[in-house]
């Protein structure tokens, strides 16, 4: 099967500075994961265009972009304590926005059967109003967005260690994108509660599974054959798209988690399996171990392409996982109530 492959050189003008976990140098891990895939023949890479402003201010006030573009513009600076941008940020933030457009209009064209986008700066923290932990514009949120305005309902599935607040956010009273999220709790940026599911016409479309530390791939296992996998069903999405940020890995210096490259193949797999045919695009997020992220960018690249290959094993039961066990069911319960 083809799968599409966003990658763009401006991406590596996004200059954090030296030391920042979120470097160029993840793009050259994740560049070689794909290039070391079992699937590599069947990449065919694009590079995206920038999102236009009028699709980009569906997702981000126009007092924000505004404000982000000349910081740019005047040198870059610090937004918060861990998010910087540069001369180059602006337009490599715009291209990042747009490549699921992209991608979206060409798995719909039947140019293949899935795609994989390799873009920084991430997206899942931004909020409509401003930068947040690494992210400048919501990249997964602005494609989520123009396919729902199309009238297509949208499951947003995002297992980064650190939920994706500014997804759920943007979302919140929206019953069009469904939010859901496996994540590191209580971790940064503090939300993702179980309790949190969205008000509103959105009362129920949000679905946040709060991992403990030390959690394994059997608990995320578990999170979807009881919690994930009928909640699509019951949603039936048009389109799934994936905010894959891969620093639940057990390597990584950022979070406690214990997954496994193993796993990501394992939960890209079962992802997929929520989407109609060629419907499915997975966002770059989070992972910060350089090796750690190669492996699992190459487990996933393979599993969108439904080859099931395992870098590395998958991980085997900690003791976390008992009390991940008890807070799915608390998920279930919460859920099959307000179904």
């Amino acid at each position: 099967m083809t799968i599409l492959l966003a990658r763009h050189g401006a991406l590596a003008e996004h200059d954090t500075g030296r030391r920042h976990p979120e470097s160029a140098e993840r793009l050259r891990a994740v560049l070689s994961g794909a290039g070391g895939a079992a699937v590599a023949e069947d990449l065919v890479a694009f590079e995206p265009a920038p999102a236009g402003r009028d699709t980009l201010e569906r997702v981000h006030t126009p007092r924000y972009v505004g404000a982000l573009e000349q910081l740019c513009r005047s040198g870059g600076g610090r937004l918060d304590p861990d998010t910087v941008a540069a001369p180059g940020s602006f337009q490599a933030a715009l291209i990042s926005a747009g490549a699921g457009l992209e991608a979206a209009r060409r798995l719909r064209a039947g140019q293949a059967g899935a795609a994989f986008l390799a873009l920084r700066p991430p997206g899942h923290h931004a909020l409509a109003g401003r930068a947040m932990g690494f992210c400048l514009f919501n990249n997964v949120a602005v494609t989520a967005r123009a396919l729902a305005d199309g009238g297509e309902r949208v499951l947003v599935v995002d297992w980064d260690a650190h939920h994706g607040n500014g997804t759920q956010e943007i979302f919140w009273e929206d019953p069009q994108v469904a939010y859901v999220s496996l994540h590191q709790y209580p971790f940064y940026p503090g939300t993702g509660a179980a309790t949190e599911m969205g008000e509103g016409p959105g009362l129920g479309a949000t679905v946040n599974v709060p991992m403990p530390a030390g959690a394994s791939g059997e608990a995320y296992r578990r999170a979807f054959e009881e919690v994930i996998v009928p909640f699509a069903e019951r949603f039936s999405p048009h389109w799934v798209l994936i905010s894959a940020g891969f620093d639940a890995h057990r390597a990584d210096p950022l979070t406690n988690m214990s997954l496994t490259s193993g796993d990501f193949a394992d939960l890209t797999r079962r992802t997929v399996a929520l989407a109609p045919p060629a419907r499915c695009i997975a966002f770059l997020e989070g992972g910060y171990d350089l090796t750690a992220l190669e492996l699992s960018v190459r487990a996933c690249i393979d599993a969108l392409g439904g080859v099931f290959t395992r870098p590395e094993p998958m991980s085997s039961p900690q003791v976390a996982d008992e009390l991940a066990g008890t807070i799915v069911s608390e998920v279930r319960t919460l859920h099959l109530a307000e179904a």
